[in-house]
């Protein structure tokens, strides 16, 4: 049975040494790097999809904005047209008043009339006045057009029937670019229709769209209803040059991107054959555009800065962290090992303690009877020295008994009798106790007691045991003249005592062996060097704790932390 358990004490003892070196092995760099790199990509990530939102989010802004803009000036300039060619339809139409037929037949009254207009408007190149049948019964122009018959034209029919016809711009005898406004009345004496039919030169069309084209439009343009070019245009080319975006002329209003990262904008011109095309550059390339793109970029970049410094510095504490906890985890299994040892030494000192009383027993028994018969025997040479010898025997007894009485204090397990008390009415008990050698050795005492401690739930007994042993080992610390102090206050909800001296202090070499069974710095007739550690089970027992801090030529102090509920 005893084998078994010293194995199982080793297999635990070595237990806790592999799992303490498997906390040394630990690359706490591969660690850091670990969190650095984890932490990085958690806040990188969503910072890049973020910054990609905004992205999006503002060039769709920014394309809404532009179409917007785009169709309110296409409007405006849509209707500046349309104001114009109405304009001239309604200078027509007012000439060809149904009354005056009979009238504008008349070559000189037809000149008159051109003669006037050209006086307003000097873009008319000539004028012309065509019955029901077709045949053009006079005419004012540059050219012998009177007579001739229009009755199996389009544009004749189509006049007669809505009342107004617009042409395409054309090249006609003359090869230069003009269009027709030709308006329909309605003779009151023949009770026919007859055509007023004039000619305008097309450049009357090109300068009037330079006169609207602002700076912020980049090309504007007129079409007809198959795509060819009815005025000039700085990207696509002369009139009567052929426009490749089918859409411009496929609905009312329209709105597209082209590849060469153009914004186009169309609309039809009410009346007329004709379509507007407004051109502008696309978004891309606006100060607003590169402004946000840098800006962005400039805050991503500085957020990335800060947020390595920031992940770093926090993996470096989080390394920190493991690295201190890993330290908290050794000093716990140093501590277990360190109790597992004084649970083996307690089983060895009971079992010491009781085979040693006995023999010590008769040994006094025995000492004392020879002391008593040798008293009442008669003087003898060395009788003196016979009786010194068993002084001397008697005192080794007595230390030997002393000794043995602490192995079985220190080994015994008594059971735990709490009770609610307050720890400041303990200590001034134990004070009480010493009070006679602290004056003995002209020891002052110094206590600074919170009057306000709460009442703990603990043993009275063994608490009274861990101060008489600490003030014990101060008051041999400090020897005369010396200087204790004790203070007593509330840490964390716990009742925390330190108790302090002026004494020589302890050294670091020593420090860590201070609880440790048999370890003493005292003379040998001055400790057994248990003191310490039946004070470390019996807090440790309470659920306490106990620490120490030396410096050597200044002293020592001791903290006893006791839990206000066990």
């Amino acid at each position: 049975m005893k084998v078994y358990i010293a194995l199982k004490e080793w297999l635990a003892f070595h237990a806790m040494k592999v799992l303490g070196e498997s906390y040394n092995k630990r690359n706490y760099k591969k660690i850091r790097i670990s969190l650095f790199t984890t932490i990085m990509a958690i806040t990188i990530i969503p910072l890049l999809i973020i910054a990609g939102l905004s992205y999006n989010n503002y060039t769709d802004l920014l394309i809404k904005e532009e179409r917007d803009q785009l169709e309110s000036r296409l409007d405006k300039s849509i209707r500046a047209i349309s104001a114009m060619v109405e304009n001239l339809r309604t200078v027509i139409e007012f000439s060809a008043w149904q009354d005056r037929y009979d009238e504008l037949t008349v070559q000189a009254n037809l000149e008159k009339l051109f003669i006037r207009l050209k006086q307003h408007y000097t873009f008319f190149a000539d004028i012309g006045v065509i019955d029901s049948r077709g045949i053009q019964q006079s005419y004012y122009g540059p050219y012998d057009l009177e007579g001739t018959d229009y009755s199996n034209e389009q544009w004749f029919t189509e006049v007669l029937e809505s009342g107004i016809y617009i042409s395409n711009i054309y090249l006609g005898f003359r090869e230069v670019p003009h269009f027709t406004i030709a308006v329909s009345s309605f003779d009151p004496n023949s009770r026919k229709k007859w055509v007023l039919r004039t000619t305008i030169d097309a450049s009357t069309l090109q300068n009037f769209i330079n006169t609207i084209k602002t700076a912020r439009i980049d090309d504007l343009f007129l079409i007809d209803q198959i795509g060819i070019m009815q005025t000039s245009s700085s990207l696509y080319g002369e009139a009567f040059s052929k426009y490749k975006e089918k859409r411009a002329v496929s609905n009312e209003y329209s709105f597209y991107q082209t590849e060469e990262n153009y914004f186009h904008g169309s609309g039809r011109i009410k009346k007329t054959p004709w379509t507007l095309v407004l051109v502008e550059k696309e978004y891309v390339h606006q100060q607003d555009w590169l402004d946000f793109r840098n800006r962005l970029a400039t805050i991503v970049l500085l957020c990335i800065i800060i947020d390595v410094l920031i992940v770093y510095g926090l993996a470096n504490l989080l390394t920190n962290l493991i690295r201190s906890s890993d330290e908290i985890h050794m000093k716990l299994l140093q501590e277990a090992e360190h109790s597992d040892r004084l649970a083996s030494i307690g089983r060895l000192a009971a079992g010491v303690g009781h085979e040693i009383n006995n023999p010590l027993a008769i040994i006094n028994e025995k000492a004392g009877l020879a002391g008593d018969i040798l008293a009442v025997s008669p003087d003898f040479e060395n009788k003196e020295m016979i009786t010194g010898c068993l002084e001397s025997i008697g005192k080794s007894v007595k230390r030997c008994s002393t000794i043995t009485h602490r192995l079985l204090g220190f080994a015994k397990r008594q059971e735990v009798k709490n009770q609610q008390l307050q720890v400041n009415d303990v200590l001034k008990e134990v004070m009480v106790f010493l009070d006679n050698l602290m004056l003995t050795n002209r020891i002052k005492i110094e206590s600074q007691l919170q009057y306000d401690l709460p009442e703990v739930f603990s043993d009275q007994m063994q608490l009274q045991q861990v101060f008489l042993n600490i003030l014990n080992n101060a008051i041999d610390a400090v020897g005369k003249d010396g200087h204790i102090s004790i203070m007593s206050h509330v840490v964390a909800g716990d009742v925390r005592v330190v108790i302090q001296d002026d004494g020589p202090g302890i050294t670091d070499d020593v420090l860590p062996h201070i609880f440790e069974p048999f370890f003493t710095t005292k003379d040998s007739d001055k400790g057994t060097g248990l003191g310490l550690s039946i004070t470390y089970g019996l807090i440790k027992k309470l659920g306490g704790d106990i620490t120490v801090r030396s410096q050597v030529g200044k002293g020592t102090a001791f903290t006893i932390t006791i839990p206000v509920e066990n």
